[in-house]
């Protein structure tokens, strides 16, 4: 059974958020919350704005109107790195990640922000140097485990199948040390085995390590069964908003995923 949100505690606030395209407006005065402790998952057809709307959220694009709110600090038009440092994490639709290079080395890569070590201090190799990568490896270690990579460390990622990859990418995003998780479908192009691994590991975080999740999934199975709360996005507005069992059944949720009202909305 999913546990009660405490609705008291926003982690991050969407008020009234609109972008456009040129003269194709792709969100529309768009205004959600999230809470600690919760999967909030955000769904609607293709083109309906939900990856806009992450990009909005994580820097990638800034609205033409409204605020976003991150624990009481306007983020609106603050850049990439320093929404980052604040604890924003994000995984990507597409695969982020340097193939050359081994499992170990990808994650660490997401600690580069972490890091006090500059260019010349790596260089010159200085004791409190080597400590620093120590105690950033170890952070890197746990990950693994906490994500089951043990036998894949050292691997080249452009040896790995695909889902082992999207594997790489999550513990990469773990690796900032996020206070905020933003998923982009996590699960595209898994087979039934590593879905159900993604949504296991999706759980762990919120629960184990206290991180709400932002999610954007086409699996309806999976984003009925994980999440909190579900936003329903259609050509950039919210049509409708609430628990699963209320998104399930909503008539304007299942017209603008079949076109007919009629229809049982299990059959996504």
């Amino acid at each position: 059974m999913k546990k009660e949100i405490q609705t008291a505690n926003s982690s991050l606030a969407v008020d009234k958020v609109s972008l456009s395209f040129g003269k194709i407006l792709v969100i529309n005065n768009v205004s959600f919350q999230v809470y600690e402790g919760e999967i909030l998952s955000i769904i609607g057809p293709n083109g309906a704005g939900k990856t806009s709307l992450l990009n909005c959220l994580s820097g990638f694009y800034q609205p033409d109107s409204g605020r976003i709110t991150y624990k009481g600090q306007e983020i609106t038009k603050i850049p990439i790195h320093r929404r980052a440092s604040l604890g924003i994490g994000r995984t990507f639709q597409g695969l982020q990640l340097f193939p050359g290079m081994t499992v170990i080395n990808n994650i660490m890569s997401g600690r580069h922000i972490l890091m006090k070590t500059n260019f010349l201090q790596a260089f010159l190799h200085w004791p409190w140097v080597h400590r620093e990568e120590i105690a950033h490896r170890e952070v890197v270690e746990e990950i693994i485990d906490f994500l089951e990579m043990e036998a894949i460390r050292h691997e080249l990622v452009g040896n790995l199948g695909y889902g082992l990859r999207k594997r790489v990418d999550l513990a990469r995003a773990l690796a900032l040390e996020p206070k905020i998780l933003i998923m982009d479908e996590p699960m595209a192009g898994m087979n039934m085995e590593e879905k159900e691994d993604m949504a296991r590991f999706i759980i762990d975080i919120e629960e184990f390590k206290s991180i709400p999740i932002i999610l954007v999934e086409h699996d309806m199975e999976v984003v009925m069964d994980i999440s909190n709360r579900i936003m329903v996005l259609d050509w950039g507005n919210v049509i409708a908003e609430g628990k699963p069992e209320e998104i399930r059944t909503n008539p304007a949720v299942i017209k603008a995923y079949l076109g007919d009202a009629d229809e049982e909305v299990n059959h996504y």
